[in-house]
């Protein structure tokens, strides 16, 4: 099974952000190491806990050290830009690192309306033409003619070169895989975001309705799954403390920086999210590296994806690290 990571440069008390993204940089070494496939990077804004707003200038720090693992975006919000400009940007990536790069495409902001209008003027409409630019996009980055009569035909996006970014859509939706499905796109869903509710219903139509394209013949799936692994089930628990305090708030609109497991436990709950504390803690996937990865197969297997990405919260980054080892060293046993 191809195993792979999601990092989204998350905010934690007592740490400066830029210390977060230098650690993003760190982790993509790391897992390189032990094996991983990709190593996508996320892009948020104006989001006090998930400082990573511009991940194609953290994929090229990325590039510039690593040698194997592949390098993606988790996604680029495509109705902030142009999708010439992400063509260029992305066409510049692939010269960095040929081969080796992901262009991962969202629909959703990644952000609140206000923001969404800040990045993009014209947000309110873009949306609605994600399919076009998506297709427009494929054009440029593979150096395909774009539709008959466009006005932009004479338009190149260089650096042109014999590799091109593999894009990705990605979506915790039916949309998303609808729009991979139509122009045979490889397809992810976060399963993590909506803990997989619709999941498995976009994945079955994602398969039914693909049609296949010269690169991807076949349909391409994966999901995407919060996890964290330790040397104990005890260990793993206490850590998730952090997160899920982090999601009760959330839920709340309360965003901010993850607090250590000590001041989560501590924190005052109400009745409901002591109850939601609890649910957290049944249904994450949360244990021994053997336990963790025993889940993350059953799931692949259950849903009939391809490749699995695992992202992972903690306010020590240590034991960040360590969850990753132990995913790898436990995905390498079973295989």
């Amino acid at each position: 099974m191809r195993l792979s990571v999601l990092d989204q440069s998350i905010a934690v008390a007592g740490r400066p952000h830029d210390q977060s993204i230098r650690n993003t940089v760190a982790l993509a070494r790391h897992c390189e190491s032990l094996g991983y496939e990709r190593f996508w990077v996320s892009e948020h804004h104006n989001h006090p806990t998930i400082v990573g707003t511009a991940p194609e200038i953290v994929m090229a720090a990325i590039a510039a050290t690593t040698e194997r693992i592949r390098i993606g975006s988790a996604g680029i919000m495509l109705p902030h830009y142009s999708p010439f400009k992400v063509a260029e940007v992305f066409r510049v990536l692939d010269a960095l690192a040929p081969g080796r790069i992901d262009l991962g495409l969202g629909r959703a902001p990644g952000s609140d309306g206000r923001t969404a209008f800040a990045l993009n003027p014209a947000a309110h409409e873009r949306p609605e033409h994600f399919p076009a630019d998506v297709r427009d996009l494929m054009a440029w980055v593979q150096d395909e003619p774009l539709v008959e009569g466009h006005p932009f035909a004479p338009v190149k996006a260089y650096p042109s070169g014999p590799t091109s970014p593999e894009i990705w859509i990605l979506g915790s939706s039916d949309y998303g895989a609808q729009v991979a499905a139509l122009f045979g796109l490889p397809y992810c869903f976060a399963w993590f975001f909506s803990d997989g509710a619709g999941g498995e219903r976009a994945i079955e139509l994602y398969k039914k309705n693909y049609r296949p394209s010269a690169r991807h013949p076949e349909p391409h799936s994966a999901l995407c799954v919060w996890a964290l692994a330790a040397d104990s089930m005890e260990e793993a628990q206490y850590h998730l403390t952090s997160r899920a305090l982090s999601r009760i708030n959330r839920d709340k609109g309360l965003l901010g920086p993850l607090v250590a497991p000590d001041v989560a436990a501590a924190a005052t709950l109400a009745p409901q999210e002591q109850a939601k504390m609890e649910r957290l803690r049944r249904e994450a996937f949360v244990g021994t590296g053997a336990d963790v990865m025993a889940r993350i197969v059953d799931l692949k297997d259950r849903v009939g994806v391809d490749e699995m990405a695992v992202v992972t919260w903690t306010h020590d980054e240590a034991v960040r690290r360590r969850s990753y080892t132990l995913l790898a060293e436990a995905g390498s046993s079973a295989s």
